[in-house]
């Protein structure tokens, strides 16, 4: 069979054009701005949703305090954003940069450790309190004023003074983690509890789970992880820096649970509408529960301007 040279460059433009149409792009990609603990979950979910929609993954990680300052201080504005705590939607980012947002998951705190932890075969539930302030023992947390973790740790140390009505055990807690064991989020100190410099950090359960550590469950009175103990986790309240270096927002403890949402200015809304509507699917929940976090059940959304086709979607399952 014979082709003429104009049907053979046709044939040819056509393969070329489909291969890139097929082909990830700036124009075919999606920013996601997310929380440490959120890391690994949520690049699993986005190489399986690449995958599909053939895009391209920008992902950054930090603490959620600092997240969501790239966007009010650094004015930096990513297609997703999602946070540990999502109540630092209400507190930094409405209404200016988000309408609204979904609450997806939820964690619990935990004392996470490895073999060498000083101890280590001999803290429990019940006497982890006391283990953490033996002399020598090094205990790690993350920045109050970047990281959630950070003033859930604050929050967990207050609810343990009232839990063992201990009084003063709040400071001498704090005390055992000092300034120099003090990282930017808890993700930053897996290496170096795994490296030997420390013997313990607090941290979530889904991170420690995922990265292989052993823990201590803490009480759930304590642990930040309970809804029925809401009322006396509301009982603690941690001040850390606000929209700007010389104002400070409060948190009252209560129950983990993560939130996520669409700037209003994202670059490429279509790719994050799709994004999300995926990860709030029964395949999205079950990418992330491989991963560890335990995903909701179904979405809480809170605020207005929440997209139709992610809305509908949730309303189908």
């Amino acid at each position: 069979m014979r082709f003429s040279l104009a049907l053979l460059v046709a044939l040819f433009t056509t393969a070329v054009t489909g291969c890139a149409r097929e082909r990830p792009t700036a124009e075919r990609t999606i920013v996601v701005y997310n929380a440490g603990s959120l890391a690994r979950p949520l690049r699993a979910a986005l190489d399986t949703f690449a995958a599909r929609a053939h895009v391209r993954v920008d992902q950054e990680n930090a603490g959620s305090l600092e997240t969501a300052r790239k966007l009010t201080e650094l004015h930096k504005i990513p297609d997703v954003i999602a946070l540990a705590d999502y109540e630092v939607f209400p507190q930094l980012l409405m209404p200016e940069q988000v309408t609204w947002y979904a609450e997806f998951a939820r964690n619990r705190m935990v004392l996470a450790y490895t073999p060498r932890a000083r101890f280590g075969s001999e803290i429990t539930t019940g006497n982890w309190w006391q283990v953490i302030q033996r002399p020598g023992v090094e205990v790690g947390r993350a920045d109050p004023n970047l990281d959630p973790n950070g003033y859930r740790t604050l929050l967990a140390m207050q609810l343990a003074e009232r839990y063992y009505r201990q009084p003063g055990l709040y400071q001498r807690l704090l005390a055992a983690a000092p300034p120099r064991n003090v990282r930017p989020k808890e993700a930053d100190l897996v290496g170096i509890l795994q490296a030997g410099e420390l013997d313990y950090i607090w941290s979530y359960e889904s991170l420690a789970q995922a990265t292989g550590l052993q823990f201590v469950h803490l009480p759930d009175s304590i642990d930040l992880g309970s809804p029925a103990d809401s009322a006396f986790y509301a009982q603690a309240v941690v001040r850390v820096q606000g929209k700007t270096p010389k104002d400070t927002i409060a948190f009252r403890g209560q129950p983990i649970v993560y939130g996520l949402s669409i700037p209003t200015h994202a670059p490429h809304r279509d790719v994050a509408e799709r994004f999300v509507e995926f990860l709030l699917s029964d395949d999205g929940k079950r990418v992330l529960r491989e991963a560890r976090l335990d995903a909701l059940d179904a979405p809480v959304f809170v605020g207005t301007g929440v997209p139709e086709p992610i809305l509908a979607s949730a309303r189908r399952r």
